[in-house]
């Protein structure tokens, strides 16, 4: 099967269905006819920027991540601004608390923005830590996000 038609059903399925994990987006794609490995659905999940964001009944599914009409760096200020509770820097790492749910999010939008500060992003639930080339970087890029936060709910 080409992987353009793959991605085309992953993107109607997730769409349609709360998928969560990439064994129910297996189990959606055999249900219509696709067979696809495990490593060739993470392929196509990192390749269409499919990140777990939280729906409005509290459960994390995949979505496709898309910055619609507003520029990326504009995205990452408004998503700082809206989900960043926290920000530390040890040495050349900046660690990020975000709302729950968030961190995935945000770190994909750093990941998608090849920004120099950034060297590469580890994210969890509510955590992001992004480690920067040196130290000097990682004071700038502390800077920058921190001008971004909120300080209504900064802790």
């Amino acid at each position: 099967m080409k992987k353009s038609i793959r991605q085309a059903r992953i993107e109607q399925l997730i769409n349609q269905y709360p998928i969560g994990t990439q064994e129910e987006l297996m189990e959606h794609l055999d249900e219509v006819g696709i067979q696809a490995t495990q490593a060739t659905i993470s392929r196509d999940i990192r390749e269409m920027q499919i990140v777990k964001a939280q729906d409005g009944h509290g459960h994390l599914r995949y979505t496709i991540f898309k910055a619609g009409n507003r520029s990326e760096e504009e995205h990452l200020r408004e998503t700082i601004n809206e989900v960043v509770t926290g920000l530390t820097r040890v040495e050349f790492v900046n660690i990020l608390k975000t709302l729950p749910s968030n961190g995935n999010l945000l770190a994909a939008i750093f990941d998608d923005l090849n920004l120099p500060e950034v060297a590469g992003t580890l994210a969890g639930h509510d955590t992001i830590f992004i480690m920067s080339p040196n130290t000097e970087v990682a004071v700038k890029l502390h800077d920058e996000i921190a001008a971004e936060m909120n300080p209504d709910i900064i802790h």
